[in-house]
């Protein structure tokens, strides 16, 4: 008999296969990305203290579209805020997503905002 593909659990297998390598401290946070069917949310995480040091997401500005656009304009915003919190560089974390569409859109305008990973 066939078994069902469960997406939801096979991101998070391999979202919990990330995390055991990627972590972020105060001088290099975690770039984390969430990507749901209408909204993409990102995040500048310091694991150590348990602290998020900057966020966006489509929700913050308001974009009428979920599209590739809209996920870029989140990581202009972002680049934006970590400049202002005094984050010059990050580890990405797709969360468990593929790279590519909306999360490779988001990542690499984050890079164009000036922010390295």
């Amino acid at each position: 008999m066939l078994k069902q593909f469960d997406r939801k659990v096979a991101r998070a297998r391999r979202h919990r296969r990330v995390r055991v390598k990627v972590a972020g401290n105060a001088q290099r946070p975690r770039l984390s990305v969430y990507r749901s069917l209408h909204h993409v949310y990102a995040q500048l995480i310091d694991d150590e203290s348990g602290r998020t040091l900057a966020a966006a997401s489509t929700l913050n500005l308001k974009a009428g579209k979920k599209d590739v656009d809209a996920a870029a304009a989140v990581g202009r915003s972002l680049a934006e805020r970590a400049r202002e919190a005094g984050v010059s560089a990050a580890v990405f974390d797709r969360g468990g997503f593929l790279y590519h569409g909306r999360v490779k859109a988001l990542a690499e305008a984050v890079r164009g905002g000036g922010l390295k990973f």
